[in-house]
């Protein structure tokens, strides 16, 4: 079977379940800019090695990001049925895996931090900001035709993880972080005041 079809010569592309759309629908923009970031992480993946601890979340988060790029590729109109699993418990996990890498971190995390570091955590920044890109298309999305409430869930969480990610590696690292400015709700929790943070 050869790779390429011709179809999408004139910028249509095939949804779950057979419909054309023009390839800068807001469906595809979405599940491109997903697909972005499961390629990142593989990157991610590639420079951590092959026996870091962290192969095998990854590899879980990879499999479950297929999984929702399927799901919303499918248009709640479509017949055909998706059988790919949904994780419904991805926000858990990552809150879990949150937990469990701040605990072990020796600074917690107070301040807005510039993205960098070292390699590993720039990578870890980079996902995270594609991750908040596919969240914003995600959200036009939902708006436009619902998705499963799992998957706005998991993606928002996925973005807090690679944020922690990035903050864990540079703890193990010893590499100190380049402080930009003290999270608003510690800045002003003086004077009570209830500020919610750039994004939650």
């Amino acid at each position: 079977m050869k790779i390429y079809t011709k179809k999408g010569d004139k910028g249509t592309t095939g949804l779950f379940g057979g419909k054309r759309v023009y390839k800068d629908d807001v469906r595809v923009e979405c599940v491109g800019t997903l697909d972005e970031v499961n390629s990142t992480i593989g990157l991610l993946r590639v420079k951590l090695g092959e026996e870091h601890e962290w192969q095998g979340n990854l590899h879980r988060i990879q499999k479950d990001m297929m999984d929702m790029m399927s799901h919303l590729a499918r248009p709640s109109d479509a017949v055909k049925v998706n059988t790919n699993p949904m994780p419904e418990n991805g926000a858990v996990f990552c809150e879990a895996w949150i937990d469990e890498l701040e605990g072990a971190m020796t600074h917690p995390s107070d301040y807005f931090i510039l993205p960098g570091g070292n390699e590993i955590s720039a990578l870890c920044h980079m996902v995270r900001t594609q991750m908040r890109r596919g969240e914003r298309t995600l959200v036009t999305l939902n708006r436009e035709d619902g998705v499963h409430e799992a998957i706005p869930a998991y993606i928002n969480r996925l973005s807090d993880l690679f944020f922690t990610l990035s903050r864990a590696e540079m703890d193990k690292a010893g590499v100190a972080e380049e402080k930009w400015q003290l999270f608003l709700y510690k800045k002003f929790k003086k004077t009570g005041s209830a500020v919610k943070d750039f994004e939650d």
